[in-house]
């Protein structure tokens, strides 16, 4: 390429995007607001590496599932292994459970995690390629009050995060004792409506049937609603499961509705499977999806525990809250000179260990564009420090809010900051 070309300008890479700090303001507030009620409920926080051999989700999340035959990011690495960037969380907790005995410890097996996930879909408005969740697991816990608590916990995290209308759509999925004689009727009745399915689905049809419900395509999700229910199937340890589920929902005054062809697109649910939905946002509408997977543990090779978690969508779940984000307060340093400056810094340093944000750039600038540059940025006070100022030992505090000026020593000046005491 020659000197006269133009260079090609690097971009993110498609499915990904920049989180700038304006919005990264948004998802610190969701985060610390999950971290704080997953606390309260006795869950913490467990970090898994975002890279993991590729049999683990190959195992877990199903060999057949769209994800593991059309959206998983795998790759041959330098040591000849195949690994694969993380497209869900629950397959890497399961095997550090496995791998550290958490199930001997006598802590609760109550999880949470936020972080980012990898899938190559289609992308499309809300979805992307590189996309964050935040996602919590309870082990060892058979009754169905903790389904129903995991559900009221999400929708405590949604109010808090001004999420309006969300609704609470429950099934049951069954189990490998009746799940078995149901997968054979909806096979039959898939493979007799094969033809009017699309291309994937006709692929299902044979190899998972219950896979079909989650289609997008409008004549697949017609030709399914003919398809018996497994509600019909259910044999009465799930029935009971599941009639005890939603009588906590009821017990915790949670809105719901049954949805019979609700399923989880995983391979490892039994049982209790849930979405949260915002009706408002049209089909891609779930804020939160969960569910029941008590054979998972054991079927890694593990102890027999059962499980149960959700996970939400980030981008999604953003989309439809209504965050408030705190104005931040912060003092901006105006001062001339190099002695000037050293004091600004030292002054900082104070104001800094007693909690006050303050703001110091290394641009010379004359007084009035400094307070130029305090009044375009939003600060909420300007501390003047000139050759005065240092000999009087005592400094000029701008009030920018309410235009009122003050002078004091450093200490003082804390006192006022922090609304301890007023100086005129």
């Amino acid at each position: 390429m020659s000197d006269n070309q133009p260079k090609k300008e690097i971009s993110a890479i498609k499915g990904t995007r920049d989180i700038l700090p304006d919005e990264a303001r948004l998802w610190q507030i969701a985060e610390a607001r999950a971290r704080e009620i997953f606390e309260l409920y006795g869950y913490r926080e467990l970090r898994a590496p975002v890279i993991e051999p590729t049999e683990l989700f190959e195992k877990g999340t199903g060999a057949s599932s769209d994800i593991v035959t059309k959206e998983m990011y795998t790759f041959t690495d330098k040591g000849g292994r195949s690994v694969t960037l993380r497209p869900e969380y629950t397959p890497s907790v399961v095997r550090a459970i496995i791998e550290h005995r958490l199930d001997l410890q006598a802590q609760p097996l109550r999880f949470y995690y936020i972080g980012p996930m990898f899938r190559y879909d289609r992308p499309q408005k809300g979805r992307y390629r590189q996309f964050h969740q935040i996602d919590i697991e309870v082990f060892g816990e058979k009754d169905p009050a903790v389904d129903a608590e995991i559900v009221e916990m999400a929708h405590r995290l949604l109010s808090q995060l001004g999420v309006e209308k969300a609704m609470t759509l429950v099934n049951s999925v069954g189990c490998r004792k009746c799940r078995p004689a149901y997968g054979q009727e909806l096979r039959k009745a898939s493979m007799a409506a094969r033809d009017r399915l699309c291309p994937d689905c006709q692929r299902k049809a044979e190899l998972n049937p219950l896979r079909i419900f989650d289609c997008k395509v409008e004549s697949c999700r017609e030709v399914a609603a003919t398809f018996p229910l497994i509600s019909d199937f259910l044999c009465p340890e799930c029935r009971e499961h599941f009639q005890k589920f939603r009588e906590y929902l009821d017990f915790y005054g949670i809105e719901h509705r049954v949805e019979p062809t609700l399923v989880r697109g995983l391979d490892y649910y039994t049982k209790t499977a849930f979405e949260i939905v915002a009706e408002h946002l049209g089909a891609q509408n779930a804020i939160c999806g969960g569910g029941r997977y008590d054979d998972m543990v054991k079927e890694f090779g593990g102890p027999d525990l059962c499980g149960i978690g959700f996970a939400m969508g980030l981008e999604r779940l953003l989309s439809v809250a209504r965050i408030q984000v705190p104005k931040s307060s912060f003092v901006y340093f105006a001062y001339l000179g190099q002695q000037a400056k050293k004091d600004s810094l030292r002054l900082a340093r104070l104001l800094r260990s007693e909690g006050i944000e303050c703001l110091v750039e290394f641009k010379e600038r004359g007084m009035k564009a400094h307070f130029s540059r305090a009044n375009k940025l939003g600060a909420d006070w300007v501390l003047v420090v000139g050759e005065d100022e240092l000999k009087k030992g005592k400094f000029q505090l701008k009030d920018m809010v309410n235009s009122r000026q003050f002078e004091g020593s450093a200490l003082e000046l804390v006192s006022l900051i922090k609304g301890k005491k007023i100086l005129e």
